[in-house]
C-alpha cells in the first residue's frame, strides 16, 4: 500500500470532506433545477386543462368544442416551439378529437394512473409530460381529456446541467487538492523544523532548543513542550553525571584510606596495639563503605519503580521504637533524651521496609546532628484524615539556602564546619525518593543553630 506523506494526507482528508460537501451542493442544485422545471411544466399542464375544460360544452351526453375555428388556428397546429398536444376520448377510450399537431399519433391513456397527476411518457419516441382528467356530467363519466407537453428542451437543459456538474466536480477536487497541499505544506513547515532540531539532539548535545513560533497556537504549545522535555532530560543527564562522579569519589575515598593505612602497616613491624588500632580504623572505613554501597543500591532499586513496593499494614509506633532501639548505642553515648509522644496506636497501609528506611534516616540524622545531652522529640497524632509524624531536634540546623540542596545525593550542608559528623550525604535523598514513591507528604523546616523539624503526613489505613 502506498504511504502518503503527512502533507498529502492532510490535503486528501480535506478534499474528501470538501468533496462530500460539494457533492451535496451540486446534487441540491440539480434537484432544485429539475424540480423547478417540472413544476413549471405541471403548472402549464393544469392551466391547459382548465382552459380546455372551458372550451367544451355537453349536448346529449356528449361534448363538443365551443369554437372549433379557434381550436384549429391556435398553437395546437404547431410542433416546432413548445407545442401542446390535446386529445379527447369518449368513455370507451376512443379518440373523438385531437389537436392537429398530433397528426397520425395518439396520446396513450394510462389506466393505472390517477387523474390530475402529471407523469412522464413518450410520444414519437420523445419524452413528454402528460396529464389526464375525466369529463363528467352529474358524476357520470362521458369521456376523458389528455394534454401533454414535450420534455425535450427541459431534458436537454437538465442533461447539460448534469454534464457540467459532472465535469466540474473532479476539476474542483483536483484544484482543491493542490491548494490544500500547498497550504498544508506551509502549515507543517514548523513541524519539519522541529524534526530537524530533534534529530540534532544527542546525549552529548542537549543544548539545542526549538525556536518558538510567533503565533501561540498548537505548534507553539508542541515546541514549548518539547523544549521543556529537553530541559528535563538535560537536567536528568547532568544529575546522573554528577551522581556518577560523586559516587565514584565517595567510593574511592574510603578505599584510598584503607589502602593507605594497610601500606603503612606493612612498611615495618609494629606492636599489637598499633596493628589493632589501624585494623579497627580500616574496619570502620569498610563499614562506611558498606553503608554507602547499600544506600546506592537502594536508590538504584527503587528508581521510580512502584512495582517493587509491597503494600501491607504498617504499625508506625512499633517502627519508631525499633529505629530508636537500633540507634540506642549512639543515643546513649551522646546522652540524648528521646521523647516519644503517641496517644494511640497508628496504622497505615504502605511498605514496611521503606517506611522503616525513611524513619531510620530521619532519626539517625537527628541523633547525629543534635548536641550532646540535648533532646529529640518524636510525636504521632491524627489531623483530619491524616496521620502526622513530627521529628524535631535542637541540633546544628541547616542554612535556608541549603534546604533544597540537601535532597541532592552526596550533598552535606556545612560539612567542613563539622568534620566530627560522619555521613554519606545520601540519607535525605533516599527519604525524598521514598516519600515520593509512597505518596507521603514530606516537609523539612530548619534554622541554623536552632534545630530541624521534619514532618511526615501519612494516609490512614
Amino acid at each position: 500500500m502506498i504511504q502518503l506523506s503527512f502533507r498529502n494526507r492532510i490535503a486528501l482528508n480535506y478534499i474528501l470532506i470538501t468533496g462530500l460537501l460539494i457533492l451535496v451542493v451540486f446534487s441540491a442544485i440539480y434537484l432544485t433545477v429539475k424540480f423547478t422545471v417540472y413544476k413549471h411544466l405541471d403548472e402549464n399542464l393544469r392551466i391547459e386543462i382548465e382552459n380546455h375544460l372551458k372550451e367544451i360544452k355537453i349536448e346529449d351526453d356528449r361534448f363538443i368544442l365551443i369554437d372549433e375555428e379557434e381550436w384549429e388556428e391556435r398553437e395546437h397546429n404547431s410542433v416546432d416551439v413548445n407545442p401542446v398536444f390535446v386529445q379527447f376520448l369518449d368513455v370507451n377510450k376512443k379518440v373523438i378529437e385531437k389537436s392537429p399537431n398530433l397528426k397520425n399519433e395518439n396520446l396513450v391513456f394510462h389506466e393505472d394512473l390517477r387523474f390530475y397527476k402529471t407523469f412522464d411518457t413518450t410520444l414519437l419516441k420523445s419524452p413528454v409530460r402528460q396529464i389526464q382528467v375525466p369529463l363528467e356530467i352529474k358524476s357520470n363519466k362521458i369521456g376523458y381529456l389528455i394534454i401533454a407537453m414535450p420534455l425535450t428542451d427541459s431534458a436537454k437543459v437538465l442533461n447539460n446541467l448534469f454534464e457540467t456538474l459532472l465535469i466540474t466536480f473532479p476539476v474542483i477536487l483536483v484544484l482543491l487538492f493542490l491548494i490544500a497541499r500547498f497550504f498544508a505544506g506551509r502549515s507543517i513547515r514548523p513541524i519539519n523544523a522541529i524534526t530537524d532540531i530533534s534529530g540534532m539532539v544527542t546525549k552529548d548535545n542537549l543544548k539545542a532548543r526549538i525556536p518558538l513560533p510567533k503565533k501561540r497556537d498548537e505548534l507553539y504549545t508542541l515546541s514549548e513542550t518539547i523544549n521543556s522535555l529537553l530541559s528535563r532530560i538535560e537536567d536528568a543527564v547532568e544529575r546522573e553525571k554528577q551522581f556518577t562522579s560523586d559516587a565514584s569519589h565517595e567510593l574511592r575515598t574510603p578505599l584510598t584510606v584503607i589502602k593507605g593505612t594497610l601500606e603503612v602497616l606493612v612498611r615495618k613491624p609494629r606492636n599489637n596495639k598499633e596493628y589493632e588500632e589501624k585494623i579497627n580504623y580500616c574496619i570502620n572505613e569498610v563499614d562506611h563503605l558498606n553503608i554507602l554501597v547499600d544506600q546506592l543500591l537502594m536508590l538504584a532499586r527503587f528508581e521510580n519503580q512502584r512495582q517493587n513496593i509491597l503494600n501491607e499494614s504498617v504499625y508506625l509506633n512499633a517502627v519508631i521504637l525499633d529505629v530508636i532501639t537500633l540507634n540506642s548505642t549512639k543515643i546513649s553515648s551522646r546522652k540524648l533524651n528521646i521523647k516519644v509522644d503517641a496517644q494511640e496506636d497508628y496504622y497505615i497501609n504502605s511498605d514496611n521496609y521503606l517506611i522503616a528506611t525513611i524513619l531510620r534516616n530521619i532519626i539517625s540524622n537527628a541523633v547525629k546532628y543534635t548536641n550532646q545531652e540535648d533532646e529529640i522529640s518524636i510525636s504521632l497524632f491524627k489531623e483530619s484524615s491524616k496521620i502526622i509524624c513530627k521529628i524535631s531536634d535542637n541540633g546544628i540546623g541547616i542554612e535556608q539556602k541549603d534546604l533544597e540542596a540537601v535532597f541532592n545525593p552526596f550533598f552535606r550542608s556545612n560539612s567542613d564546619l563539622h568534620p566530627e559528623v560522619k555521613g554519606t550525604g545520601l540519607g535525605l535523598s533516599i527519604v525524598k525518593r521514598f516519600t515520593e514513591l509512597l505518596g507521603i507528604k514530606f516537609q523539612i523546616n530548619s534554622k541554623i543553630n536552632e534545630g530541624t523539624e521534619v514532618i511526615l503526613e501519612f494516609n490512614e489505613e
